[in-house]
């Protein structure tokens, strides 16, 4: 009788020892904004996971939503503690528009199967027009306060706002002539399309980020500014299901604004 209970515990210690061991594939970023690429481009995102659990992890399948996009990965068993990667090609020509895609990773870790982003804006083919030394020098100049901005961290569905100022140090008056995302989660007031010369107008961007975790997105400004007609400014946000410490963020879900 004992015997048979010690072989029935050894048993069940070897397969709970068993199911214990798992990788777990513990991803750098598993979304990617390329913001706005001319069309033409093959945009490439690489993302890199590594391996945390206390078995090796083998990759399965990794499988794209459209044929427009290519995806190639670690194809060896990654060891616990190794790092892999699966690099995401996104072919443009053909294509302006907003785009959105998915790649599902098939895997044998904890998370069988775990889907990556990438989305951006294409620009349409046009021809690109040529500017005299003195057309460039006597161009509007578009100068952004902040490059980036983090909301830190937001609730599920939560809604922020952040101001940011643009500033003409050019010597004609500038155009802002659209402000663009890939995401519809953004939306922005501008309080003044012309700027003259020397003066300043205030962008506010309200975001609402649509995945759980980490996100990160683009926002693409465009004007006459003949030195560099696109501006960019990357938004972060951590998407949590609740703040732990109630505060305006968690008490009101309308859009909360974020400095200026």
């Amino acid at each position: 009788m004992i015997k048979n209970l010690l072989f029935a515990a050894c048993i069940l210690m070897a397969s709970q020892g068993a199911t214990l061991a798992q990788g777990v594939l513990k991803f750098e970023e598993d979304k990617h904004d390329f913001g706005m690429i001319d069309e033409g481009l093959q945009a490439v995102q690489e993302f890199q996971f590594t391996n945390t659990g206390n078995a090796p992890v083998i990759l399965s399948d990794v499988r794209a939503s459209c044929g427009c996009t290519t995806p190639s990965w670690t194809k060896e068993p990654i060891a616990p503690g190794a790092k892999g990667s699966i690099k995401a090609s996104y072919n443009s020509e053909g294509r302006p528009g907003n785009f959105v895609k998915s790649i599902t990773v098939t895997s044998n870790a904890t998370e069988a199967s775990k889907v990556l982003y990438i989305k951006g804006i294409v620009d349409p083919k046009k021809e690109k027009p040529t500017f005299t030394a003195d057309q460039l020098k006597a161009s509007p100049k578009a100068a952004i306060d902040k490059a980036t901005y983090s909301f830190g961290k937001l609730e599920k569905g939560q809604k922020a706002s952040a101001k940011f100022t643009i500033k003409n140090t050019g010597k004609t008056p500038l155009t802002l002539t659209s402000v663009q995302a890939a995401c519809n989660c953004i939306t922005h007031k501008l309080d003044k399309e012309a700027v003259p010369a020397g003066k300043s107008a205030i962008l506010e961007i309200t975001y609402g980020p649509t995945y759980d975790g980490k996100n990160t997105d683009i926002v693409t400004i465009i004007t006459n500014d003949l030195n560099k007609s696109r501006q960019v400014i990357t938004l972060n946000a951590d998407v949590v299901e609740t703040l732990t410490n109630k505060s305006p963020l968690s008490e009101d879900k309308s859009s909360v604004p974020f400095g200026k």
